[in-house]
């Protein structure tokens, strides 16, 4: 079967298709040995030899998907420089080369998918397909009336009105009053700039589910496999057809592991 280029390599991984697009403009791509610029190109996987920067690039034999829930203190990076530990220290028996879908502050603890389905990854990532994202926040007083409102209905961040979200109260206790909010976005610290705009600075920030996929009862710095019928739905929200092969068969699909230390538990 042909597909154009850009979405093959989309499918495997290498970025969105946009920004596949830009790498086959730039002659970053060579298929059987030939530099390719255009746009309209189409390959066979099963036939042509694809590269990108001079890396040979090929299809998952089976797609994968995980969710982690990420510790405080880890950036959803593939390496780091600086040696700050990243969320790829905490994938310690996985065989496949995942990566993580989306992005968490280095101080956000929570739900974190990773994978490596590029298809499902970029549509994720895509504006056009933004799925709900809720998170509890933490801060040190109650917000007014007029201030929930205000987040409620939007507010200006770096010259750009922030979409409608929801908010309300669940918790409050001597030290901290803690929030349940959903958001569209996954604009660079929006939850916590927005907080800090109406003058409560977060103290603590967790996501708790993406679209259909809640965190659950999954341990801090723990993964876990997606059930088919978890992939299934989330296809469906971003409006994807058919089903992908998950590693993980029939009673497989529960395991819990620990990221850090590497130890398995059922």
């Amino acid at each position: 079967m042909t597909m154009r280029l850009q979405r093959y390599l989309a499918l495997c991984g290498i970025a969105s298709r946009r920004k596949c697009e830009e790498l086959i403009t730039r002659g970053r791509v060579i298929v059987n040995g030939v530099t390719i610029v255009q746009i309209g190109t189409c390959v066979t996987p099963e036939e042509d030899r694809v590269l990108v920067d001079g890396r040979e690039i090929t299809p998952p034999k089976r797609f994968v998907y995980y969710a982690l829930n990420k510790p405080a203190g880890y950036v959803v990076t593939m390496s780091d420089s600086h040696g700050t530990p990243t969320v790829m220290s905490l994938l310690q028996d996985v065989r496949e080369r995942v990566f993580p879908v989306g992005r968490l502050d280095m101080d956000t603890e929570g739900l974190l998918l990773l994978t490596n389905d590029g298809e499902i990854a970029n549509r994720l990532m895509h504006p056009r397909y933004h799925l709900e994202k809720e998170y509890i926040v933490a801060v040190r007083h109650e917000l007014n009336e007029h201030n929930l409102n205000w987040l409620r209905k939007g507010i200006e961040l770096e010259g750009k009105v922030t979409q409608p979200a929801r908010i309300r109260l669940i918790k409050k206790n001597r030290d901290c009053i803690y929030y349940k909010m959903v958001i569209h976005e996954g604009r660079k610290r929006q939850i916590r700039e927005m907080f800090k705009a109406a003058g409560h600075p977060v103290l603590s920030l967790k996501r708790i589910a993406i679209g259909p996929v809640r965190l659950g009862i999954l341990s801090t710095g723990r993964y876990r496999s997606l059930s088919g019928a978890e992939v299934k739905i989330l296809r469906k929200a971003i409006g994807l057809v058919g089903e992908r092969r998950i590693e993980n068969k029939e009673g497989r699909e529960n395991y819990e592991r620990r990221g850090i230390g590497g130890v398995r538990n059922k």
